[in-house]
């Protein structure tokens, strides 16, 4: 059947049309021209005549050797009566021995040393030097990433005037585009003289590779026309390209071309498949593809778990990693990464326990990606010391894995020990990036660490020339209102270099409702409303405000519009995992199996806690909290998942809970005093942040 294939969505200049009628050709002709002219039916100039717009800027061969001096002139005369011809021969066996060296040491993987000896042959304009050489000496460059060794070698074999087989041209080729040197490699390609699906493969991929899909489309339906073999591995690479312009359209057509020249099943375009339905919003294509392989590959098994977390699966994630388990599949780093990962967003400390085993157990112990994930998990779960310790044994460490640290001492309100961290980060000559400043920032902000916050906000452009963004001032927002300095606050949004973003207008609205300014936090709540009429914690914020402040017409009219927009607020819930089955609690329910034990063991509790003090609180501000919801106030649902972990777990475990909505100061306050009186640690994630409860207090410092 024809197919066609329509490329506007990538650029509305261009607009490319064509079909299948056979698995070898393209039906209709492409017309895109303009900005590439692969003049491929002229003549070509030989490949030692090349040169590249890198050489034309002065690159020069090392200097030649100084001359011997007449007495050494003379004895070698003497030596030798034929001194031409005698040079000549030991000239030619001394570089000889020095390219098989070279060879030796490419082979070793010793790149630098190789390229350190090819300086002598450098210095030598008669040396003669063999394509086995080059080609060790292009796979040297290609190891080290070196673009100046590609300039040296590259000079070198024009100088020569070395005729390359189409073999070698295709290593030179390669070895422009490993380095980067893309400009030079497209100027290659069009002067190639002979190419063949290598060439081809060789030039769209570094295209692919660079981010230029638009291009590497282009030359895709150049080479259809002009080679009707094209294989797998160039499916598979403009596959990847439709995955990177998140276009699913020509995926698609990728995808039933390949069909038609029977290449559906090879692993790569497998492979490439899932990883471009998942990225393109279509799970469902991905797992059939999945589905769909005759042998399943770990490349494979990670793409489809990727997809589902990528898109929020988290427990079809965590399952489809059992079914790989079972399979018998080997997993690698990448994996325990994936699982690490959805572990975080899941709150499950088991699972994450048994992939940090299985990490450990096979040999991916000092993995970078994975390690990091694991800190990452146990800070953003009550387990800092886990995480420090995990981050200690890691032999190597990346500017995110110092993030991930720093970022899990501020969330436990241990701010002093993130900027500590962030202070040895400097000294160890780790460069932050704005995420690292945005960690200690934030981590200054929840322990109310004013001088030390605006020490590192000014140093930013100062010292580390990171321009501060948006997320930086919301930081310093935060910490003004922190302070209650609101006026202060109110004027950094004011003169921020950049529009005022809805983090910063909600974290003054956040101070406002915690000191009680109602008329600012009005202000900031209308500010709220106008840059997102459509959210609805908006229109609560701004109800609550009206309501506290007496305004009952214009909370009348809020909610005339949220009946008339038909918005209205989904019910909070909490889930605690226990014994790795997930529990989920809403406010009020009675659906739970043991929900006679739950409600009679939180009467108790709440009696307990009622002595130190505690009594329900009539009026709430926050956003997430509805009237029917108030009423439940002794049953809302982290107090509930609190009470059934209390019931469910030994008295030394810890409880780790996720709640959908911000946590009102009714349970905030009850939690605390939970803490204490049963002599647990609770750890909740809700929508604003993170809340450690221990020895009746909490993380946050009772902001948030």
């Amino acid at each position: 059947m024809d197919i066609s294939f329509p490329l506007d969505q990538i650029q509305s200049s261009y607009r490319i049309a064509c079909s299948l009628t056979s698995p070898s050709i393209f039906k209709q002709k492409i017309r895109f021209y303009e900005e590439i002219s692969l003049n491929r039916r002229g003549y070509k100039p030989p490949f030692s005549q090349f040169r590249c717009s890198l050489l034309d800027q002065g690159l020069k061969p090392r200097p030649m050797p100084k001359p011997l001096k007449k007495d050494e002139m003379n004895s070698r005369k003497d030596v030798d009566s034929h001194p031409q011809e005698t040079h000549l021969e030991k000239n030619s066996n001394f570089n000889s021995g020095i390219c098989g060296q070279i060879e030796k040491l490419v082979l070793c993987k010793r790149y630098n040393e190789a390229l350190e000896l090819f300086e002598i042959l450098e210095c030598e304009n008669d040396s003669e030097v063999k394509s086995d050489t080059y080609d060790a000496l292009v796979g040297a460059c290609i190891g080290l990433r070196s673009i100046r060794g590609v300039k040296r070698v590259f000079n070198h074999i024009v100088n020569s005037g070395v005729d390359l087989d189409l073999y070698m041209m295709n290593r030179v080729l390669l070895m422009h585009v490993k380095c980067g040197m893309m400009i030079d490699a497209r100027q290659l390609f069009e002067d190639m003289p002979e190419r063949n699906v290598v060439s081809w493969n060789t030039i769209i991929g570094g295209l692919v590779d660079s981010g230029d899909y638009i291009d590497a489309f282009r030359l895709f339906l150049m080479m259809w026309e002009d080679n009707s073999d094209v294989g797998s591995r160039t499916f598979a690479t403009m596959i990847r390209a439709s995955a990177g312009l998140e276009l699913i359209s020509p995926g698609q057509q990728l995808h039933s071309c390949a069909l038609k020249m029977g290449v559906n099943y090879d692993v790569f375009v497998s492979c490439t498949l899932i990883d471009m339905y998942s990225k393109c919003g279509n799970i469902e294509d991905a797992r059939f593809v999945f589905d769909s392989m005759r042998e399943k590959t770990t490349v494979g098994w990670n793409s489809i778990i990727a997809g589902y977390a990528f898109h929020g699966y988290s427990e079809e994630a965590l399952s489809i990693y059992y079914e790989m388990q079972d399979s018998g599949a080997k997993m690698d780093h990448f994996t325990y990464s994936i699982v690490v990962r959805v572990c975080t967003r899941l709150a499950s400390l088991e699972h994450a326990k048994q992939a940090h085993a299985g990490l450990v157990r096979n040999g991916f112990g000092s993995d970078v990606v994975a390690n990091t994930a694991l800190v990452d998990f146990y800070s953003k779960w009550g387990r800092i010391e886990d995480a420090r310790n995990v981050f200690e044994r890691m032999p190597q460490k990346n500017v995110i894995s110092w993030n991930a640290l720093i970022s899990g001492y501020g969330n436990h309100g241990r701010g002093v020990e993130a900027v500590e961290l962030f202070e040895r980060m400097v000294r160890e000559q780790m460069v932050p990036n704005h995420v690292t400043f945005l960690a200690v920032l934030s981590a200054c902000c929840y322990s109310g660490l004013s001088d030390h916050g605006w020490k590192i906000f000014e140093s930013m452009t100062r010292d580390y020339k990171v321009k501060p963004r948006a997320m930086h001032y919301t930081c310093m927002v935060e910490l003004l209102g922190r302070e209650g300095l609101l006026d202060e606050a109110f004027a950094l949004i004011r003169d921020a270099p950049f529009r005022p973003t809805v983090n910063m207008w909600a974290a003054l609205l956040t101070a406002c409702r915690v000191h009680k300014n109602f008329v600012l936090g009005k202000y900031a709540a209308e500010k709220l409303y106008g840059m997102g009429p459509e959210k609805l914690s908006n229109y609560v914020v701004l109800l609550n405000i009206y309501t506290t402040t007496g305004k009952l017409e214009e909370a009348a009219e809020v909610l005339q519009t949220l009946r008339r927009k038909g918005l209205r607020m989904l019910p909070a819930c909490t889930w605690i995992e226990i014994k790795k089955q997930p529990h989920v609690f809403f406010t009020g329910h009675k659906s739970h199996l043991q929900a006679k034990e739950i409600y009679d063991n939180l009467n108790e509790i709440m009696l307990k806690i009622s002595k130190h003090g505690y009594s329900p609180e009539g009026k709430n501000l926050l956003p997430d909290v509805d009237e029917w919801e108030e009423s439940m106030l002794l049953h809302h649902s982290e107090k509930l998942a609190i009470s059934f972990g209390l019931i469910s777990t030994p008295s030394s475990t810890p409880l780790q809970l996720v709640q959908s909505h911000r946590i009102c100061s009714d349970c905030h306050n009850a939690i605390k005093l939970i803490s204490m009186v049963c002599r647990r640690e609770i750890v909740i994630r809700d929508a604003s942040r993170f809340h450690r409860f221990k020895d009746g207090s909490c993380s946050c410092g009772d902001y948030w």
